[in-house]
């Protein structure tokens, strides 16, 4: 039913209860994972410049997402899992359309990822890339929440 799972990755336990879970159907449904970790090089280059070394930023958050992405497809191959993976660079983007963008033209079957599930004010001042994503996707997405769950 679902052969390409698409997972996109980050450093937060939702992330890794959502690639728990993505590790279970993948390994249930035979299919390939694709990782991606997504990066906003423009974080630093709007502000603070004059303060911040903002290439070496850049390249210590590039080196941070292989590093990554490296860890996560080596747990999913040692799963038997076939795995892939992309460090996708933006430049002030959203990272939720992103997201959307990099699954459809991966063709993946189903997106799998973490939430923090905040509400109100919380929710108000840091938006949900969650949310984004199920506003502009057309494939189902599973959501993950990190409570209780095991770590990957």
């Amino acid at each position: 039913m679902y052969s390409r799972i698409l997972v996109p990755v980050d450093h937060s336990d939702t992330s890794a209860a959502a690639l728990a879970e993505a590790s279970k159907l993948a390994t249930e449904q035979h299919a390939v994972v694709r990782l991606i970790h997504v990066i906003d090089l423009a974080q630093f280059a709007w502000s603070a410049n004059e303060f911040l070394d903002v290439p070496q930023l850049q390249a210590s958050l590039k080196e941070g997402g292989e590093k990554l992405l490296q860890e996560r497809v080596a747990l999913l191959e040692s799963q038997g899992i076939k795995v892939e993976s992309a460090l996708v660079e933006i430049w002030g983007g959203q990272i939720a359309r992103t997201i959307v963008d990099e699954s459809s033209k991966w063709e993946a079957h189903l997106l799998v990822m973490g939430t923090h599930g905040y509400g109100g004010l919380t929710h108000m001042l840091l938006g949900s890339v969650a949310e984004g994503v199920m506003r502009h996707t057309h494939i189902p997405v599973l959501l993950v929440k990190a409570d209780d769950r095991p770590a990957v």
